[in-house]
C-alpha cells in the first residue's frame, strides 16, 4: 500500500474510532510555512521547531517552505489559501505579522488561520557596522536630530518590531516619527547583508540574528529593547541611555484555518511536546531565546490583544 493511502485510511480510522489524532501526525509529514526568506528569526524558529517535533516523537518529517514579503502576508495568503481543512499544515508567525497586518491591510488575515501556541519572546537590539562613524546611540540620535532622513534604519518589514522601536526612538527624542528613514528587508540574511555592507546605518533584529557578527567584531551592539540588561550579553538597555523605550518580539504557531477542534487540540499537544525535548532546550540557550509557551483560548486572545496594543503604539508613534 503506497503511503499516502495508509495515511488516508489512518485518518478515516480515527475518525472513526477516536485514534488519538496526534498518532496521526506522529506517522506523516509535517508541512511548515516559514513567511520569511532564509536566515531570519522566523527561519531559525521554525528548523528548531520543526527538529524538536521529530526528536520528540511527534512528527515523523517536516517539510519547510519560505515565502518572504510583506512582514509574513505573503506567506499567511498562500497558507490560507492552499491548507485549509489540512491537520498537519503548520505556520509559524509572531509580532512581526501583526504589525504588518496594521500597516499593510493584506486581503487575509489570521481569523482565516488557526491559533495553537506562542513559544518565545526576545527583544531587539540596534547594531552598527564595525567601520560607522557613529558609535553609539547618542551619536545616531543626534544625527537624526540634525537630519532624520540621514540615518537609514534597516531591519524587518513595515510594522516589525524593530520599525516600531525606531519609531518610538524618534518620538521620544523629539524628531517626526513619519520623517525616519527605514529600509524594510524581507528577511534576516538580507539585513545583516545590508548592515554589514554600509547600504544602511543602523540595524535592529533579534540578538541571536547578530549574535555571530556581534562576537567576531562585524558589528557593534549599541542598545537593545529590554527593560533591562539580557543575561549575559553585556548590551546597554535604551532606557539606560535616557530613550524610554521598551519593546519585545515574540514568535509562535498557527495551524490551518477550517480544521476539527480534536485536530486543533492535536496539533496543540504536537507543539508542546515539542518544546518539552532536549532539541528545543538547546535551540532556546544557543538563540537566547526566553521560552513563552501559551495554547489555547489563553494564546487567541493573547494575540487579539497584542493587535489592540500594537495598533495603539503605532498610532502613538506616528506610523499609522
Amino acid at each position: 500500500m503506497r503511503r499516502d493511502t495508509f495515511l488516508k485510511s489512518l485518518a478515516a480510522l480515527a475518525a472513526s474510532t477516536g485514534l488519538p489524532l496526534e498518532a496521526l501526525a506522529a506517522g506523516s509529514n509535517l508541512k511548515m510555512m516559514i513567511p520569511a526568506n532564509p536566515g531570519g528569526g522566523w527561519d531559525t524558529t521554525g528548523r528548531a521547531l520543526g527538529k524538536a517535533l521529530q526528536e520528540a516523537g511527534a512528527a515523523a518529517t517536516v517539510a519547510y517552505e519560505n515565502k518572504g514579503g510583506a512582514a509574513g502576508a505573503l506567506g499567511l495568503a498562500q497558507f490560507v489559501n492552499a491548507s485549509k481543512g489540512d491537520p498537519n499544515a503548520v505556520m509559524v508567525m509572531g509580532a512581526v505579522m501583526l504589525g504588518g497586518i496594521i500597516t499593510g491591510k493584506p486581503p487575509v488575515s489570521l481569523s482565516q488561520a488557526t491559533p495553537i501556541a506562542r513559544l518565545t519572546s526576545e527583544y531587539n537590539v540596534f547594531v552598527l557596522p564595525a567601520d560607522s562613524p557613529y558609535k553609539t546611540m547618542k551619536d545616531v540620535v543626534e544625527q537624526m536630530k540634525k537630519d532624520p532622513g540621514s540615518i537609514k534604519w534597516g531591519g524587518g518589514s513595515r510594522g516589525s518590531t524593530e520599525h516600531v522601536a525606531a519609531a518610538m526612538i524618534a518620538r521620544e527624542v523629539g524628531v517626526d516619527a513619519a520623517k525616519i528613514n527605514y529600509v524594510p528587508f524581507r528577511g534576516g540574511g538580507e539585513a545583516v547583508a545590508a548592515i554589514l555592507g554600509g547600504n544602511v546605518s543602523i540595524g535592529g533584529s533579534g540578538y541571536s540574528e547578530f549574535q555571530t557578527y556581534i562576537e567576531s567584531g562585524k558589528m557593534r551592539a549599541i542598545g537593545v529593547t529590554s527593560d533591562a540588561r539580557l543575561k549575559g550579553i553585556n548590551v546597554p538597555t535604551l532606557k539606560e541611555q535616557g530613550i524610554n523605550v521598551v519593546i519585545g518580539n515574540w514568535r509562535g504557531v498557527y495551524g490551518a484555518g477550517g480544521i476539527t477542534p480534536d485536530q486543533r487540540k492535536a496539533l496543540t499537544e504536537m507543539i508542546v511536546k515539542a518544546t518539552k525535548s532536549k532539541s528545543w532546550a538547546e535551540s532556546l540557550e544557543k538563540n537566547g531565546w526566553t521560552s513563552a509557551l501559551m495554547a489555547g483560548p489563553e494564546f487567541e486572545k493573547f494575540v487579539d490583544d497584542e493587535f489592540a496594543s500594537l495598533r495603539a503604539v503605532m498610532v502613538k508613534a506616528g506610523m499609522i
